[in-house]
């Protein structure tokens, strides 16, 4: 069975209602759903270097990465952290129209070469009283992907998903705000740390697809956030 197999094995039971939330924290991340916005992300696999992901169960894929950019420091929203593509749902847009016109407005990819798994459960971000739809994408023909605006993203990055997934790379992410302690599953990878919202949800995946390894959750990365 292919990595693209299981993705849209998953997409087919979030769609139906039979995919569990990512993580239990989204409990507590509760948001003012009349007030919140509307945003959609991509999560978008492929192979790497065109060669056929196997998912290899129960280890982790082979020759599978994922897209990812590192938000510019000076931001005013989550400044410097690692997430998936994408922003606002403009009027009129569906999720899965955002998140491409997102993906293009930030890393350059070409959207014809990615097909659309489907969309995963809405999640709230209670810190920016957001209501994120994450977009399952499977990267058909990869284009060449870069920072278009240096004042909105510092770095545009392709990461191996064997490196998420190595027990090396894994630490709980901790954060103090408003006297509270925030703790997530994270992933060191590529010079940054990878939690927050995109660590949940990935971690959270990776468990439903069976693709996660088991790693060390006493160790802690604390954020300077």
């Amino acid at each position: 069975m292919s990595a693209r197999d299981d993705l849209i094995d998953f997409a087919r039971r979030a769609g139906a209602g039979s995919a569990a939330a990512p993580d239990p924290l989204w409990a507590a991340l509760t948001v003012d759903a009349q007030r919140a916005r509307r945003a959609a992300v991509l999560m978008l696999f492929g192979a790497l270097d065109d060669v056929p992901a196997v998912s290899g169960k129960p280890l982790a894929p082979a020759d599978l990465d994922v897209l990812l950019l590192e938000r510019a420091h000076t931001l005013g929203s989550h400044p410097g952290q690692v997430a998936f593509p994408g922003g606002s749902i403009d009027a009129r847009e569906t999720p899965v129209q955002a998140a491409l016109r997102e993906a293009e407005e930030e890393t350059g990819l070409d959207s014809d070469g990615v097909e659309v798994l489907g969309t995963l459960q809405e999640l709230g971000l209670a810190h920016s009283n957001f209501l994120v739809t994450p977009v399952l994408g499977w990267w058909r023909s990869p284009s060449p992907v870069r920072v278009v605006d240096y004042a909105e993203s510092a770095q545009v990055f392709r990461v191996p998903v064997r490196d998420l997934l190595d027990p090396d790379n894994r630490v709980m992410a901790t954060v103090r705000r408003a006297g509270h302690t925030f703790d997530s599953p994270a992933f060191t990878v590529n010079g940054v740390v990878v939690w927050g919202f995109t660590g949940i949800v990935l971690n959270g995946l990776f468990e439903q697809l069976g693709w996660a390894v088991p790693w060390d959750r006493s160790r802690v990365h604390p954020m300077g956030v």
